[in-house]
């Protein structure tokens, strides 16, 4: 994990910070977050229909689960020092550019946009990455807008 101090924010912007651990996403989580939401498609939980009817051969994960894995493993990959707390702002584009299997591993790779004075704090503007073991596109591409305060 790169632990950058506050004051030092804006030397980051335009770099890549670095990447999370590998994650399993397993039918468990798809089923509780099928759960958590109310999306109960069966490209997300019936097993055996999924096996048959999808190219992935199995079931798939939501997309919106793997923009939810963003917040935990983006803490793997940054920390700020000299902060009181964070918070989500928004995002400004979120694409869903593959399908994450259920059963495999996904991590994310963070690169550090721009970083603006949003008074009292600064606006963190982030590209997450949200790889896909031993695939070569990723699963989601989201720009999301964090603010921490001093």
């Amino acid at each position: 994990m790169k632990v950058i101090k506050y004051d030092e924010l804006e030397n980051f912007a335009g770099q890549e910070i670095g990447h999370s651990e590998w994650v399993t996403i397993d039918q468990d989580r798809v089923n509780k977050f099928a759960d958590a939401t109310g999306d109960h498609q069966w490209i997300h939980l019936d097993v055996e229909r999924a096996k048959r009817e999808l190219p992935t051969g199995g079931t798939i994960a939501h997309g919106y689960l793997t923009v939810s894995l963003i917040p935990w493993l983006g803490a793997q990959i940054m920390k700020v020092d000299g902060v009181t707390r964070g918070i989500n702002y928004g995002s400004n584009k979120v694409r869903f550019t593959n399908m994450v299997p259920v059963g495999s591993k996904v991590r994310a790779k963070l690169k550090m946009l721009s970083v603006d004075a949003k008074p009292p704090g600064k606006q963190l503007t982030s590209e997450y990455t949200i790889e896909i073991q031993g695939q070569d596109r990723p699963a989601c591409i989201a720009e999301t807008i964090g603010i921490v305060y001093p």
